[in-house]
């Protein structure tokens, strides 16, 4: 390796290791495939949140265990700058444990980026900044995420490898960020333990009721809320009770301001998939455009109040 500083500009190959039992060269074909699809899935979506434009391509295998080595190259102008970033990003999330915050594996970058001597200050302080709004913009993304579980879940199930290595390269095979070591037994750190978000819950939500239940039983409900139709489940006791004796007549356009909750879960892809609409409080009911508050919206209101006088209490 030269003794001259290596500039974060020469980033353009990233090299994926697989380290096999027994000093092996083999692995099975579709093991390996499944686990580049889910690799090259994070550095796709990592490309995207940094707005690069720049393509991937594969370069010949290397002996010892198995190496893969992925070519970065620009399509429009010159990224090269962009190019060592993401890079750098992407080992730092494959090697960070899922529920570990990346700042401190980024700041490998970010060092790197602030002895680089052909970048001037202005621009180590603008990509400083940008690393930090992205990193945060990384850790919530959930296809990001799901693609890294697929990657070590794969893993984890073929005894073959292990350990996997990943590293960054220039044109010359130096090395520009030092490899980072994952070993077998810290694979589960790197693998969601459930697919199931958090569920969204949208308070004073006004939906039109276009087909309520009128019979006992666990039938779904039909209605419109912005504009889009959705099946939900009435989970509200004291208006489901309401409207199944007669106490609420339904006519067009009746409608309900409640407490919606939206149940979702992390496809395979990382992609969003709802399970469920629920409506948790149901705080009012309109007729003739009138709202009329049930009991339970009445009890919730109270309490926000009271909260509300508290803390006003306690900023005083």
């Amino acid at each position: 390796m030269e003794n001259r500083k290596i500039s974060l500009i020469d980033a353009n190959t990233v090299e994926l290791h697989y380290w096999l039992k027994d000093g092996a060269h083999s692995m099975d074909a579709f093991i390996q495939n499944k686990c580049e699809y889910e690799f090259l899935g994070v550095l796709k979506e990592i490309i995207s949140v940094f707005d690069a434009e720049i393509i991937v391509e594969t370069e010949p295998l290397a002996d010892g265990g198995i190496i893969r080595w992925f070519k970065i190259i620009s399509k429009k102008g010159k990224q090269e700058i962009k190019i060592g970033v993401i890079t750098g990003v992407l080992i730092a999330v494959i090697a960070t444990p899922i529920t570990t915050s990346l700042s401190k594996a980024i700041e490998v970058v970010i060092e790197k980026i602030t002895e680089d001597s052909e970048l001037k200050d202005l621009e180590k302080e603008n990509l400083r900044l940008e690393i930090e709004l992205k990193r945060q913009e990384i850790e919530k993304n959930n296809t990001i995420a799901k693609k890294k579980s697929n990657f070590y879940e794969t893993l984890e199930k073929y005894s073959k490898v292990t350990e996997i290595s990943v590293s960054v390269e220039d044109s010359s095979n130096n090395k520009v960020f030092e490899e980072s070591i994952i070993k077998r037994e810290d694979y589960k750190q790197h693998i969601l333990t459930t697919d199931v978000l958090k569920p969204i819950e949208i308070d004073d939500a006004v939906i039109e009721i276009i087909s309520p239940v009128l019979k006992k039983g666990n039938y779904k409900w039909r209605g419109i809320y912005n504009g889009q139709d959705l099946l939900f489940n009435m989970q509200s006791n004291e208006y489901k009770t309401k409207v199944q004796i007669g106490d609420i007549e339904f006519k067009n356009g009746a409608s309900i301001n409640c407490l919606l909750e939206i149940k979702r879960k992390l496809g395979n892809d990382g992609n969003e998939i709802i399970t469920e609409r629920n409506i948790i409080r149901v705080n009012s009911y309109f007729v003739n455009d009138t709202p009329i508050e049930t009991a339970e919206g009445k009890k919730h209101r109270q309490k926000q109040e009271g909260d509300k006088a508290q803390l006003k209490m306690f900023d005083e």
